[in-house]
């Protein structure tokens, strides 16, 4: 299996990928993966939504599955439950992604070994949002960083 799970691979990973199918993006901006896609798509990445109940998300024409994406896609990265990821796996197999990426508190060894076994990076439990932020220097995105830093309370 091709588990990447520091930083070194995180950042080859991150850099190497510049088209990201999101499965399960709501349309919904208060839902996490629409705020993920959101600034992914405001750092230079181009987003493919993946969601059947949707024609359009961020612009962008919205698929009702991976097997409907007619161009190369570099990155899956999924919002779905883990008993889920099996069949999407296999689906990004299919599509050749060259990474599965599963979202935060979703984690999947059968999912991890069809991806892994047909070369495909894998990563799980992680934030594709945060660790572009954390790695790639994005943390002052929505105010993160104000550029004070004091322990001085507020009066």
């Amino acid at each position: 299996m091709r588990w990447v799970d520091d930083i070194a691979g995180l950042r080859r990973v991150l850099a190497r990928s510049r088209t990201l199918a999101i499965v399960g993006l709501s349309a919904n901006w208060y839902r996490p993966s629409y705020f993920a896609a959101k600034y992914m798509q405001d750092h230079g990445y181009r987003i493919i939504p993946v969601n059947p109940n949707y024609g359009e998300v961020l612009g962008q024409r919205c698929y009702p599955t991976l097997a409907e994406i007619a161009e190369p896609i570099d990155l899956v990265d999924c919002f779905r439950k883990p008993d889920e990821m099996v069949a999407l796996a296999t689906e990004a197999v299919a599509i050749g992604a060259k990474v599965l990426w599963m979202q935060l508190g979703i984690r999947n060894i059968d999912a991890a070994k069809i991806a892994g076994d047909a070369g495909l990076d894998v990563v799980m439990d992680r934030c594709v949002k945060i660790e572009h932020a954390r790695i790639m220097g994005g943390l002052n995105w929505a105010g993160v960083n104000t550029g004070i830093v004091s322990a001085r309370r507020a009066c």
